[in-house]
């Protein structure tokens, strides 16, 4: 029979135990669950469209870390950028790199970093025409847009150049652009259409159904590759040399791609750098949450997967009710990997655990 010590000492572990129960899980099972629990995030979003898909899984990532995630921002790259280093804003998940050197503040390594890739070496960007036209005028090239014979055959409003539906001003790529018109000597014979990007391929998918000609810049993920398929539609061209813009000096073997769908020759000379998609955010907001830092480490979506959402936009699934619907069902696709990635940042605390309790984590 048990001594009354050991009756009594068990009646005092039985009645703390019934205590702990009807108090509920420890504060710190509760943090661990939701790292970021009091904590407001401001995310930013790119002015193309297409980045939207990303913003939309990577908050609701932040909102499962317990973080309140405030409505997007859609601002231009250089805006962004400036606002990050500055504290306005958090992070996004838009930056391209290299593209987007040129476009860094001064002192953004000071006060800002380049987390995780979420795409790597999948960006691709260049300039392509309708396959049909390019074997009916023998097109491999820009250099080809200063015959009259091609001009003509791509004048859409009679001004004696060529249409090329391109990027409007704030975007990355809408420098690359100006540099290469300058590079090539293409001004006289290209006419840069810049209005709206998704409005004016509208009308380039338009004009090819009706069989006319069409010249357009665009990158991957994108929705365009999907209605306009490579190899099947359209063909990626060459441009007349490689001369990197200031921002992609150091870069020119990167412009050259092998065995690209689509293209008119290989290897092809693109004019642009493989971009990497990458997470930005302001570093006091990462240093102050090791949960966020470590999910945009680990997390990533794959360029088939972003293509098929952008085409799905295009279909007319394109206010934010479809984005955050499609960002569920993504998530619910990849359940496996999205619960791995969640779990990964509520691991990697490090030392901040009594900071976020005592509610001294940065707060806007």
């Amino acid at each position: 029979m048990p001594s009354k010590t050991v009756l009594q000492k068990c009646l005092f572990v039985g009645l703390m135990l019934a205590g702990l129960m009807l108090a509920g899980p420890p504060q710190g099972a509760v943090a661990q669950k939701e790292p970021g629990k009091g904590v407001t995030v401001q995310p930013a979003r790119a002015t193309w469209k297409t980045g939207y898909f990303l913003e939309a899984i990577y908050s609701m990532g932040l909102e499962e870390l317990g973080y309140t995630v405030a409505a997007p921002r859609d601002m231009s790259s250089p805006d962004f950028y400036k606002d990050l280093v500055q504290g306005e804003v958090d992070f996004w998940a838009n930056g391209w790199f290299p593209l987007h050197n040129s476009q860094l503040p001064p002192d953004f390594e000071d006060r800002a970093s380049l987390v995780d890739r979420v795409v790597s070496n999948g960006a691709v960007q260049g300039y392509l025409v309708s396959k049909d036209h390019a074997a009916r005028y023998d097109i491999t090239s820009l250099e080809d847009f200063k015959r009259d014979e091609v001009k003509q055959a791509f004048d859409n409003n009679d001004d004696g150049k060529a249409d090329m539906v391109a990027c409007p001003e704030g975007w990355g790529c809408a420098k690359v652009i100006a540099h290469h018109m300058e590079a090539y000597n293409l001004k006289e014979h290209i006419n840069l259409v810049t209005s709206d990007y998704n409005a004016d391929m509208e009308q380039a998918l338009k004009r090819h159904s009706r069989g006319e000609p069409v010249l357009f810049y665009t990158w991957t993920p994108n929705w365009t590759v999907g209605k306009l398929q490579p190899g099947q539609d359209v063909v990626w061209i060459n441009v007349p040399e490689i001369n990197p813009a200031s921002s992609q000096k150091g870069l020119g073997d990167a412009m050259v791609a092998q065995d690209l769908q689509g293209a008119v020759t290989s290897p092809i000379r693109l004019g642009y750098a493989v971009n990497d998609i990458r997470v930005a955010a302001n570093d006091e907001f990462l240093n102050n949450n090791p949960a966020a830092k470590k999910f945009f480490q680990v997390m990533e979506v794959p360029l088939q997967d972003i293509a098929r959402q952008n085409e799905k936009m295009f279909e007319g699934e394109n206010d934010q009710e479809d984005i955050e619907r499609h960002a569920r069902e993504w998530i619910e696709n990849n359940r496996k990997f999205w619960e791995d990635c969640l779990e990964k940042a509520r691991s990697n605390l490090g030392d901040l655990w009594s900071a976020t309790e005592s509610g001294q984590t940065a707060q806007r």
